[in-house]
């Protein structure tokens, strides 16, 4: 396995392991494990697609601008091209949420991701393996065009699923620690807003790592009108028998039960 794979693994491990147990110490709400067989198995699905098709991923690809010299940032000092590349491919996944759920093909296979009746650290890998390959394709194509340094594609990869696992998991922070974090990172508290079964809430907070283009860009929502009562995922996708694997994998080219 290739370094920066191990890297990614290693730390999607501890992340994982660590906010199941903080569930466990300070939960949200109780979410149950019935689904996790699903969700873990569309992760792991996504990664094997990736690995098959596109076996260079984001990292191959700023590799392989790297050593033509291509993308915008191409001999740019780390110091600029570091921070300069993070920031726009964290803007470049937010502007790809948000499409993903505007556009009525994709928004199928986002769906997927929504139709989770709860919300916890595995339901930040619960994404059609379709979608993943779109999205990967997608930051492949801007990481040429960027001229991404290899170090920051991986700096950016970890982040973006370490904080997307932090994003969805089911604990309740100190609110003092919440809204501290909230002008960084996007929280918990707030993420759970964008996982509302009111469409208008929905297509709200769209980001997964910095809550800052939600704010710039007007999709931004302190919290759901509901607040604590907020009730997670989409009308007619919450049986439980709509959380086998089979079913997740069949579900965008399915109607509404």
């Amino acid at each position: 396995m290739p370094r920066d794979s191990l890297i990614r693994l290693a730390v999607f491990l501890g992340v994982l392991a660590a906010l199941l147990l903080a569930e466990r110490l300070r939960p949200w709400r109780r979410a149950t494990p019935a689904r996790w067989p699903g969700n873990l198995g569309l992760g792991v699905l996504g990664a094997l697609a990736v690995r098959a098709t596109l076996p260079a991923a984001a990292v191959g690809a700023a590799l392989w601008a790297e050593t033509r010299g291509i993308g915008l940032l191409a001999g740019a000092p780390l110091w600029l091209a570091l921070p300069v590349a993070l920031l726009a491919l964290d803007l470049l996944i937010y502007a790809q949420h948000r499409v993903s759920h505007a556009v009525p093909l994709l928004w199928r296979l986002h769906r997927v991701h929504h139709a989770d009746p709860s919300v916890d650290a595995t339901t930040a890998l619960r994404f059609h393996p379709l979608e993943i390959l779109l999205s990967m394709a997608l930051k492949m194509a801007a990481v040429v065009a960027l001229g991404a340094p290899p170090v920051a594609v991986l700096a950016f990869e970890v982040l973006l699923n370490a904080t997307a696992m932090f994003n969805h998991a089911a604990i309740r922070l100190p609110p003092r620690l919440e809204r501290a974090l909230r002008l960084v990172l996007v929280t918990p508290e707030m993420h759970r807003t964008h996982h509302s079964e009111v469409p208008a809430e929905t297509d709200s907070c769209f980001g997964f790592c910095l809550p800052w283009w939600d704010r710039l860009f007007g999709s931004y929502r302190a919290a759901p009108a509901a607040g604590e009562a907020v009730v997670i995922g989409l009308p007619g996708w919450r049986a439980e028998a709509e959380q086998r694997l089979d079913r997740l994998l069949l579900q965008p080219f399915r109607r509404v039960p």
